[in-house]
């Protein structure tokens, strides 16, 4: 684990969690497991960002501080009491808003006071007060489907502070929302933290953006993937408004980029692999990539191509930082896509920066039908599920299979959303370089012709 030294918290613990882990069940009997020995504390005073990828069990965890579901085993305590269901003493931002089409604002933003038995009046009062600190004076009659989406994530936001709750979740609440109006937000919120206008003690909040939980965040807690375990804890002692141009701004995210990525842990891999061979002389038995334990990351095949040309028209090797800020991306959008070109062979990560491969200077020159043939290659040798798919297809004696046989085997690590969002990708990959074919009115994977050469 890399750690950093942890802010001096002045506050009392608002909430506490020991050792959570989450475990599922999918529906043919497996364990899924989500998370795994999570503890962490939420102190008075402070915002922390929970920041992973998917899979992590980030937003598993939020809700098991918000009491909305039980862990497998540990527990979560508010103000030192272990919960035993729905935490009174916060409150939740969602991701999509999660408003009540057929009540205006005023009566969406007076939802927790009504449940709590605050009479009318009162619950007007401070429903207005709210919607004014948030900013939607005079839209206290408006109905949802009459606000943009920022608008609609105010409204979310004056719901969860009406209540004054001790900590506020958030739930990837800017994801949904177009970049400049996520932008606006922070900083909206960001003005009511330090500016102490906001009725909340704490905030707790889940992303997988690294620049909006550096921007936002006292500590940022980075977890890892399946399942989900506290990777390493850093502590943000940036002045706020925090700039993101700035040389300890840029290294703290270059810091998290590597650590998300497995850099540090790569290296540390490295160590003990080389003091094991030490110990015991003989060949290292590296363990099999699996679709399980080597999951696909959600990008295209063009996408993939994209980000190798403009590697290869920068001479082949450039900083992550600096190839997002000329694209106007977050660095977090080229998570995804470094992942599958360094799975692929295609790059490799050195520090912050990504390098483009032999292989991958090749494909990138490449004709469409070439790219095509040489991806086939790639993606057949060395993405996990699209190798396993073409093999189960070449078994078969129609080369035909349904989809449900892969979900099945998926389900042993992943939930369905998940276990559907990884098919979803490999058909895309696998049709693209013409290792398969997918009927989705009979829900069919069929080989393509050539397709075993590949394997």
């Amino acid at each position: 684990m890399v750690s950093s030294e942890t802010a001096t918290r002045t506050g009392a613990v608002i909430v506490q969690a020991e050792s959570v882990t989450k475990t599922f069940t999918t529906p043919d009997g497996h364990a899924l497991p989500v998370l795994e020995g999570v503890s962490f504390t939420l102190s008075e005073g402070e915002i922390v960002a929970l920041l992973g990828k998917s899979g992590s069990g980030k937003s598993t965890l939020l809700r098991c501080v918000a009491g909305l579901i039980s862990p497998s085993s540990g527990s979560v305590s508010y103000r030192g009491t272990p919960l035993t269901g729905a935490n009174p003493g916060v409150s939740m931002v969602f991701q999509t808003f999660a408003l009540l089409p057929w009540l205006t604002v005023q009566q969406n933003v007076e939802l927790g006071l009504e449940a709590r038995g605050v009479a009318g009046a009162e619950r007007a009062e401070r429903a207005l007060r709210a919607i004014d600190l948030i900013g939607l004076d005079g839209f206290e009659s408006a109905y949802p489907k009459e606000l943009s989406g920022g608008m609609r994530q105010r409204v979310g936001f004056a719901r969860a502070i009406v209540t004054e709750p001790d900590a506020l979740l958030m739930d990837e609440p800017f994801s949904a929302l177009d970049v400049l109006t996520a932008e606006n937000l922070r900083g909206e919120l960001v003005k009511l933290w330090e500016g102490h206008g906001a009725p909340i003690k704490s905030i707790l909040i889940v992303t997988h953006n690294i620049e909006e939980a550096v921007l936002l965040a006292d500590r940022v807690l980075v977890l890892s993937s399946n399942p989900g375990r506290i990777r390493a804890e850093l502590t943000v002692e940036l002045p706020r408004p925090r700039d993101r141009h700035g040389p300890r701004f840029e290294a703290l995210v270059d810091t998290i980029y590597g650590i998300l990525t497995g850099r540090e842990q790569a290296a540390a891999d490295a160590l003990e692999a080389e003091a094991a061979a030490q110990a015991a002389p003989g060949p290292a038995v590296q363990p099999m990539a699996t679709p399980i334990n080597t999951p696909l990351p959600d990008v295209s095949p063009g996408g993939l191509s994209g980000l190798l040309e403009i590697l290869a028209a920068r001479g082949g090797r450039d900083g992550l930082a600096e190839i997002a800020d000329d694209l106007s991306f977050e660095i977090d959008d080229l998570l995804p896509l470094t992942d599958a070109a360094v799975m692929l062979t295609l790059a490799r990560i050195d520090g912050s920066d990504i390098e483009i491969t032999a292989d991958g200077k090749e494909f990138a020159a490449a004709d469409i039908l070439t790219s095509k043939q040489l991806f086939a290659g790639y993606a057949a040798k060395h993405a996990p599920l699209v190798r396993t798919i073409t093999q189960a297809l070449a078994a078969t004696a129609d080369h035909t299979l349904r989809i449900g046989f892969f979900i099945d085997i998926l389900r042993r690590g992943f939930s369905l959303s998940e276990a559907r969002s990884q098919l979803d990708t490999a058909i895309d990959w696998g049709r693209y370089a013409e290792l398969y074919d997918y009927d989705s009115d009979d829900e069919e994977l069929t080989l393509e012709p050539g397709a075993q050469e590949y394997l």
